[in-house]
């Protein structure tokens, strides 16, 4: 059997591992730092352990490999990546080769649904995943979630599966496809791992690369860069948006807005938990691939857009008194994504900042007539208080309670009050991340607003 090097061992590099143990590979653990849990993985599997390579024993690891398993957290700059390039070693991400194994599955391939994008994509997989369990099916929304996909396809109870595409798992496969594949947008992210945003945009087009004539390519009608790539798609191509697309909005006669598509109306916007203008385009992105897949209809499609609540920490309600809305929107670590988050509302208190990931700060403060103030957060303060100087009144924190009981003096009645930061967490919030900062606003808007006025 082939030699593996599965480089990097935490959710995705464990699951390899056994994926790859259990089909008789032989592995070669290694990581760039160890703890007990990675020295408890290899134990567990009988495979060899190195932690720390130095470069040297990099080149020799690979060099010895068939193939090298990157973990998704692994970058394109890393010295594994450089030298698996350099002695022409193939690279293979945990959903490439889920795909070939699940090619070969003696039941045949079970469909398989896949979303990638800036942002959107977590609750784009989950709705999708939704409508397909209300049509019946055992769906699971694997990926970048907590089931990798190459640990999904040993579950043989599980009937279809929508992946959630990052461009960590994108960058090196050579055969994974989905029979319908949507691209909700780009913007500039992850160029910490990535050597530039050509990269990332290249990475995220491999969603389409390998689909068929009879497959579903679905890309944002608002994003040019999107709709460039899904020009070049070789599968049936559609578009949604809020208009002018196949997926769309529109008004109705009797009702308010509905989310229409190809084949007629799907939902009434009024029906929906959760109807802000990134909710009603996610939904539509969901319905394209569920419908156009021929895996769900309409009725499964509304029924699941009834009761959708979305998970945490992406624009959530977390609390509401005098007249005034508290969101959380920890997982906005980019500036593309908090401004999905101010577009959202008229008028906005603002907490922002963190461990800028290299990205323009500034473009946060292109909304001013929406900004009833701003509180600077976390290192890059200076850069938030910079680029909101002379558009609305700004404080700085020192502290998540502090944040939110200056924007609690700012703030109006009809006004949101939003933490989305634009920036990354592990200044404050080290070892737990966006999740770790979201609760802890959440629990000091809590604490701030007292008992009975806490958004269920």
């Amino acid at each position: 059997m082939p030699r593996v090097l599965v480089y990097g061992v935490a959710i995705a590099g464990t699951a390899t591992i056994r994926a790859l143990v259990q089909r008789g590979y032989i592995v070669v653990a290694a990581d760039d730092s160890v703890n007990d849990t990675k020295v408890a993985v290899a134990r567990e599997f009988g495979i060899e352990f190195i932690a720390s390579p130095d470069a040297a024993t990099i080149q020799r690891l690979v060099a010895n490999s068939d193939f090298v398993a990157p973990a998704p957290g692994v970058p394109e700059t890393h010295l594994v990546i450089l030298a698996a390039l350099a002695l022409g070693k193939p690279l293979r991400t945990e959903i490439d080769l889920a795909y070939e194994w699940e090619q070969q599955r003696s039941g045949g391939p079970r469909p398989m649904l896949a979303v990638t994008g800036t942002d959107g994509k977590t609750t784009t997989t989950l709705l999708a995943t939704d409508m397909l369990i209300a049509a019946g099916l055992n769906a699971a929304a694997v990926g970048n979630t907590d089931i990798p996909l190459i640990e999904a396809i040993d579950d043989p109870l599980l009937d279809a599966f929508v992946v959630e595409c990052t461009s960590f798992r994108l960058s090196w496969t050579t055969m994974f496809r989905a029979e319908a594949a949507a691209w909700l947008n780009l913007a500039p992210d992850h160029l910490n791992w990535h050597v530039d945003l050509a990269s990332y945009e290249a990475a995220k087009a491999r969603i389409w690369l390998h689909q068929r004539p009879d497959d579903v390519a679905i890309g944002f009608a608002n994003d040019p860069t999107v709709m460039r790539h899904l020009e070049g798609s070789c599968g049936r191509r559609l578009s949604f948006g809020l208009s002018g697309a196949d997926y769309r909005c529109e008004r109705l006669p009797v009702v308010g807005g509905a989310l229409v598509g190809p084949r007629g109306t799907l939902c009434s916007v009024d029906e929906m938990r959760r109807s802000l203008p990134h909710d009603i385009t996610n939904a539509l992105a969901a319905a394209a691939l569920v419908e156009q897949s021929g895996l769900a209809g309409t009725a499964a499609i509304a029924t699941a857009l009834r009761s959708f609540v979305g998970p945490p920490h992406r624009i959530e309600p977390v609390g509401q008194g005098d007249g005034v809305h508290w969101y959380n929107d920890s997982k906005a670590t980019t500036p593309h994504a908090a401004l999905t988050a101010i577009r959202a509302f008229n008028h906005v208190v603002l907490i922002a900042g963190g461990r800028n990931k290299g990205l323009d700060l500034a473009s946060l403060a292109t909304e001013p007539q929406r900004m009833r103030g701003v509180v600077a957060i976390g290192e890059s303060s200076d850069i938030i208080v910079n680029a909101f100087a002379g558009i609305c009144p700004i404080q700085r924190a020192t502290s998540m309670r502090e944040a939110v009981e200056i924007a609690g003096s700012m703030a109006r009645s009809g006004d949101a009050v939003v933490l989305s930061p634009g920036c990354a967490s592990f200044d404050w919030y080290p070892d737990g991340g966006y999740p770790a900062r979201g609760d802890d606003y959440r629990e000091c808007v809590h604490a701030y607003l007292g008992e009975g006025r806490v958004a269920q």
